[in-house]
Formats: C-alpha cells, structure tokens, sequence
C-alpha cells in the first residue's frame, strides 16, 4: 500500500499545483497588469469579475450549511463577512464595486450580472455547486487558491497605479483589504486540509479540487481574451462594451497613463 505523503511533502505538492497553474500567470493579467488594456478590456474584466465576488459568500454559506461543527462554522464565516460586509460598510462586494465607479461603470449595471460571459457564469456556478456537493476536504481544498493570491493582489495593486489613470487608493481598496484578510483565510484552510488529509486517497482528492480551482480561475480568463481582446466574437449575453458605461465610450487606445 503506498503511504500517505508527510505533512511538509503534501503541502509542497499544493503549491506545486499554484505555480504551475494559477491564473497569475495568464496573457490577460500580464495584459492587465502591464498597462496594455484598453478600457472595454479593463471594464469586461471588471464585470465578469464581479461575478465571481458575489457568488464567494455564496459558496461560503453553502459550506456553513453543511457543517455540524460550531467551530468549523465561526472560523468560517469570517469569510462572508469580509465579502458581504456590515449593512454600512459593505465588505468586499461593495468595494469592488467602487472599482466599478472608477473604471467608468454603472455599479447597480455591474451588479446586476447582466453581460457576465457564458463561460463565466458556467465556471463561478460550478464552483458553487463543488463546494455545495463534495466532502467537505475537497470543499476546503478549492479554497486554497488563497494561498497564490497576495503575489497577484501585490502585483495588481502595483500595475494599476502605475498605468491606470482610474487607479487610487479607493479603486484599489478590494486588493488592499485582501491582503490583510487573505492570510488568515489560508492558514486555517491550509492547516484543515494537512490535517484531514492523512492517506493518499484524501490527498489525491484535495490535490484535484485545487486543481479544479485554478481551472474554474483559468477559464474565466480565457473566455474575457476569447471574446474582448483576441479578435473574435462576444458570445451571445456577454457584455457589448457600451451598456452600462457611464465614462468615455472612446476606446481607440490603451488606457495607461504610465509614469515615467
């Protein structure tokens, strides 16, 4: 019978699986991050990424629904506040949508999940659904792309100020946030998979819902280049660059602002 991995071996296997997969690493945040978008490319980007974020605190209450554990549940559930917010405040949903605001979009457009790409809603909603169906090991598992996230958030935060004539510390206030809210998200997802996952079998299964994960993440991104930046068509439903738009419709050039 071949043994379970030890705990320091399982772990370097997960992030084996972010470095080579996580979606850092895709032409459109290169794209994105490099000042090369224009502001249909920003905006699309902006949207369909707004679905992902509202669906996080749904897949995490459908998590907690599962759980008998009272512990399990309040260590969890930080995880819909941070994205929900007080009825003030507003967490994550609402800051990204002053994202929304600065690149040029009408929020309550934004939030409305009109003109989300098929692939988009197609990948978000399977997410749900994994979290909803399976063990809870592999439920926890696909959370753990938070590992990967504060490089991205970082060099994020530092692409858009520097190309981005929408980028201040309000636009960019998701990103900031997430740096301090993400770590704690990962240390206790992290420790749960190490500590449940104790045969080979388990950590087969954990290391494909993380895998799973990054393709959900991949995907999103690749339906955004198929249909806004390689020549191509927007599929039926997705967003036609003008609804919603509150900013300049003029879209010949990139919007970078790059500072010398």
């Amino acid at each position: 019978m071949v043994q379970a991995l030890d705990r320091h071996a399982f772990e370097a296997r997960l992030q084996a699986i972010g470095q080579a997969r996580y979606h850092d690493k895709h032409p459109f945040h290169r794209r994105l991050h490099g000042g090369e978008c224009t502001m249909t490319e920003v905006r699309a980007w902006v949207i369909n990424r707004f679905y992902y974020q509202s669906r996080i605190p749904m897949k995490d209450a459908a998590f907690m629904s599962r759980c008998s554990d009272p512990d399990l549940r309040r260590a969890w559930r930080s995880r819909i506040e941070d994205h929900d917010g007080g009825v003030e405040e507003g967490g994550g949903i609402r800051r990204w949508l002053k994202l929304a605001e600065a690149v040029g979009l009408d929020p309550d457009y934004v939030a409305s999940a009109r003109g989300v790409l098929p692939t988009t809603r197609f990948a978000v909603d399977a997410y749900v659904s994994f979290v909803r169906e399976k063990p809870m090991l592999e439920a926890v598992a696909s959370s753990l792309t938070e590992l990967f996230a504060p490089k991205i958030h970082s060099e994020r935060i530092a692409g858009l100020l520097a190309h981005y004539k929408f980028a201040d510390e309000t636009a960019l206030s998701y990103f900031r946030q997430r740096l301090s809210e993400a770590p704690q998200d990962v240390a206790f997802g992290l420790n749960f998979v190490l500590d449940h996952a104790d045969t080979l079998e388990k950590q087969d299964a954990a290391a494909a819902a993380l895998t799973f994960k990054t393709d959900v993440l991949w995907s999103q991104l690749d339906a955004l280049f198929s249909a806004y930046v390689a020549p191509g068509r927007i599929p039926p439903g997705g967003w036609d660059g003008r609804e919603g738009v509150t900013g300049d419709l003029d879209d010949s050039t990139p919007t970078q602002d790059v500072v010398a």
